[in-house]
């Protein structure tokens, strides 16, 4: 397994708003690392990928570092969320292709920075 790590660096406007995208990006994402530099507390983030959209990441009022494994609902060839012993939803990392990972962050207070480490396989 190649293990591979992105690093995408935000800094607010005014705000407290900023975007920032990773580079184009294939792989499994296994972690997501928030490292708080001088973002105010309640800051609000919103990860997709940038082409489809697709969620990966979305949590409002995070004051502290935290680290994240994001994953998603499997489904039957129907749609059916599939679920182990008929009550426990199974979750698979989420796959990229050829895409970046785009960060939206609010209320980060006015002109500060923060980063994000994305863990790939």
């Amino acid at each position: 397994m190649y293990i591979q790590r992105y690093t995408i660096t935000l800094t607010t406007d005014a705000d407290g708003d900023a975007v920032s995208y990773s580079p184009v990006v294939s792989g499994l994402i296994s972690q997501i690392r928030y490292v708080k530099t001088d973002f105010a507390d309640g800051v609000d983030f919103t990860v997709t990928l940038e082409s489809t959209g697709e969620s990966v990441w979305a949590e409002s009022n995070v004051n502290a570092s935290a680290t994240r494994a994001p994953r998603q609902s499997t489904h039957t060839q129907v749609g059916v969320v599939i679920n182990y012993a008929a009550t426990f939803p199974v979750y698979e990392k989420i796959a990229v292709s050829q895409d970046r990972i785009k960060v939206v962050i609010a209320q980060g207070g006015n002109v500060t920075t923060g980063t994000l480490i994305v863990v790939m396989e």
